[in-house]
């Protein structure tokens, strides 16, 4: 046969706990008397302690709104950013639609096609003359200027 076992009851475990609670309360008296000075102290400073705590939070909440990662430093820095590059999509606007122009102008305009062929190719009419100048070359190296080094 197996061997049963007997649980206490749950009033055996009341009757414990009933025994040990003016152990627990001298127990708690006595926290209470040692903590006592400590919360008169603190109560007595309450006011400070909470002005300082309202000061430490004032001045981390302004170091992080100005200098935090999305704080009023970058969005400056940011600001100056989009308007340098959208100054800069305006000004790539304007030549694409420069570009544009000479793009369908070439492709239509017979006056214009003509002009870049005399200027690019040196095309030039029957009974033109075409005058071209030499290009620029660099000034000459005189000797005294390359003895000294």
């Amino acid at each position: 046969m197996a061997k049963l076992r007997i649980l206490p009851s749950p009033e055996d475990g009341l009757r414990g706990l009933i025994e040990r609670a003016p152990q627990a309360e001298a127990w708690v008296d006595s926290l209470k008397e040692k903590a006592r000075p400590t919360a008169a102290v603190l109560y007595g400073v309450r006011r400070r302690l909470a002005t300082g705590g309202v000061v430490v939070l004032t001045v981390w909440l302004f170091a992080h709104v100005m200098l935090g990662a999305n704080g009023m430093v970058v969005y400056r820095q940011k600001k100056a950013e989009y308007e340098s590059l959208q100054k800069e999509i305006d000004g790539l606007q304007k030549e694409n639609d420069s570009s544009a122009q000479q793009i369908r102008a070439l492709q239509s305009d017979p006056k214009m096609i003509e002009k870049e062929a005399r200027e690019q190719l040196h095309y030039a009419r029957p009974g033109e003359v075409i005058y071209v100048s030499p290009a620029q070359q660099p000034p000459p190296v005189s000797e005294s200027r390359t003895a000294r080094k």
